[in-house]
C-alpha cells in the first residue's frame, strides 16, 4: 500500500502547488466532504493529481486559502467524476476552474452501463478499486492510512480514465455533445435557498392543519439552529420521523414529550428544554402556515388521459420518439433530453414549428445539441397527435 500524507502546513502546500504548476495536462480534482456527519457540505479534503506532479491530499479547514492552488492549476482542464456534486464545495474554498471534463456524464452519454468511478475505471483502464470509504466521516483527524490511500486512488488514474473517454467520444461522434454538457455543469448557477425547507421534512404529509404544521416547523427550525451550532447533519441530532412523531403525539408537558417513545436520537432527551420550547412557539404563534402549498408541478401522468386528453395523447406519441432517439445514440433518454421538460411542451406545447419547439425546449435548460436531435421529432409526434380522430387514444399509445 502506497502510503499518503495529508499536506495541512501552509509552506509544504505553497511547495505542492508550485510542483503542480510544473506538471504537464489536465489535472484530476476531488473532495471528500463529511455528508450525513457535518451540518455543512464543506470540504475537508481536496485531492489533485497531474502528470509529473503526483498525488496530493490537502487538509482544507486547516489551509483554509487556497489561492496558491488556484494559481498553480486555475488555467488547465480539470478532470471530475461527477462535477456537479463536488464544485459547490470548491467554490467555497475559491477554486473555480476554467474548463472541465467530467467523466461520469460523459460516460452516461456514451451509454456506459455502471458509471459509478470504480465501474468506469475498471471498464475503461482494467484497474480495480475498492469504494469502501465512500460514507465516510471524512472531517475526522487524523485521517486512517487506510482511508487516505482512498482519496488517493479517486485521482491517481483519473486522466487516464479522461483520455479513453475522450477517445469513446471521438469513436460516437459525441464530443460536441459532451463539449456542451461540461459547458453547462460548469456555468450551472447554485441552487437558489427552498421556499419552506421545513416542508421536506420526511413523514410530513402525515401531520394535519395549519396549527400542527406550525409545531413542525418550530421543531425543524429548532433543530436546525442547534444542528449549526454543533456543525452536526440535523438528522443526527433528532431523525425527521422523531420530530413528526412528536408533532403527531400532541404532549402536553415537557414530561409527557420524552415519553413519547419514537422521539429518539442523540439530541432528543438531552435537549429536551429545546424542543419543548419549539413546540409551545408553534402552538402559540400566530404566524400559521398554508396547509396547501401553491405549486407549478404538473399532473402525474396517468391523470392526464382525464385532465387533459390532447396533452396525454402528444406526450404518448412524443415519449417513444425520443426513446427511439436515445437507443439511436446509444444513451439514457434521461439525458438525451429531461423527461420533466418534454412533458412541460406536451401540457402546453407552444406553435409547432421546429424553432418554436427548439426555443422552449432552450428555455427548458435544453443544450444545443439535445434541441438539434429532439425538436423536429417532437413537432411530428405533437402534429400525429392533434391529427388523431380520438386525442385520448392517439396511435402509438
Amino acid at each position: 500500500m502506497t502510503e499518503y500524507s495529508v499536506i495541512d502546513e501552509f509552506s509544504r502546500f505553497e511547495e505542492a502547488c508550485r510542483i503542480l504548476a510544473a506538471g504537464t495536462g489536465p489535472v484530476a480534482v476531488d473532495v471528500e466532504r463529511a455528508s450525513g456527519f457535518r451540518y455543512s457540505q464543506r470540504a475537508y479534503l481536496v485531492q489533485v493529481y497531474r502528470r509529473d506532479a503526483g498525488v496530493f491530499l490537502f487538509d482544507a479547514p486547516s489551509l483554509g486559502d487556497f489561492s496558491p492552488l488556484q494559481a498553480a492549476i486555475g488555467d488547465a482542464e480539470w478532470v471530475f467524476h461527477a462535477a456537479s456534486q463536488d464544485l459547490p464545495s470548491l467554490r467555497e474554498l475559491g477554486l473555480e476552474p476554467s474548463v472541465i471534463f467530467d467523466t461520469e456524464l460523459a460516460a452516461r452519454l456514451l451509454g456506459h452501463e455502471r458509471v459509478g468511478l470504480a465501474a468506469v475505471v475498471e471498464d475503461t483502464i482494467g484497474i480495480t478499486l475498492k469504494k469502501e470509504h465512500s460514507a465516510a466521516d471524512w472531517s475526522t483527524r487524523p485521517l486512517p492510512a487506510s482511508w487516505l490511500e482512498y482519496a488517493a486512488l479517486d485521482v491517481l488514474h483519473l486522466v487516464d480514465v479522461r483520455d479513453r473517454i475522450a477517445e469513446e467520444l471521438e469513436e460516437q461522434q459525441k464530443v460536441e455533445f459532451a463539449a456542451q454538457e461540461f459547458s453547462a455543469t460548469l456555468a450551472q448557477p447554485p441552487r437558489p435557498p427552498r421556499e419552506d425547507p421545513w416542508r421536506r421534512l420526511s413523514g410530513l404529509h402525515q401531520v394535519k392543519g395549519a396549527r400542527n404544521l406550525a409545531v413542525a416547523r418550530s421543531l425543524w427550525e429548532a433543530r436546525e439552529a442547534y444542528a449549526q451550532q454543533q456543525d452536526t447533519s440535523p438528522g443526527r441530532l433528532v431523525p425527521d420521523r422523531a420530530l413528526v412523531a412528536a408533532v403527531l403525539a400532541g404532549p402536553q408537558s415537557k414530561q409527557a414529550l420524552a415519553g413519547v417513545s419514537a422521539f429518539t436520537g442523540r439530541a432528543s432527551r438531552t435537549e429536551l428544554d429545546r424542543w419543548w420550547k419549539a413546540i409551545v412557539r408553534g402552538r402559540e404563534t400566530e404566524d400559521l402556515p398554508k396547509t396547501r402549498v401553491p405549486s407549478d408541478a404538473l399532473p402525474p401522468p396517468r391523470a392526464w388521459v382525464d385532465r387533459n386528453p390532447e396533452a396525454d395523447a402528444r406526450l404518448k406519441l412524443a415519449r417513444p420518439a425520443i426513446e427511439e432517439v436515445a437507443e439511436g445514440l446509444h444513451m439514457p433518454t434521461e439525458n438525451l433530453l429531461k423527461p420533466e421538460s418534454l412533458r412541460r411542451l406536451a401540457w402546453a406545447p407552444p406553435a409547432l414549428t421546429t424553432d418554436a419547439v427548439g426555443a422552449e425546449l432552450a428555455a427548458l435548460g435544453a443544450r444545443p445539441w439535445q434541441i438539434e436531435q429532439t425538436a423536429q421529432k417532437i413537432v411530428d409526434a405533437f402534429v400525429e397527435a392533434a391529427q388523431s380522430p380520438d386525442p385520448a387514444i392517439a396511435p402509438g399509445s
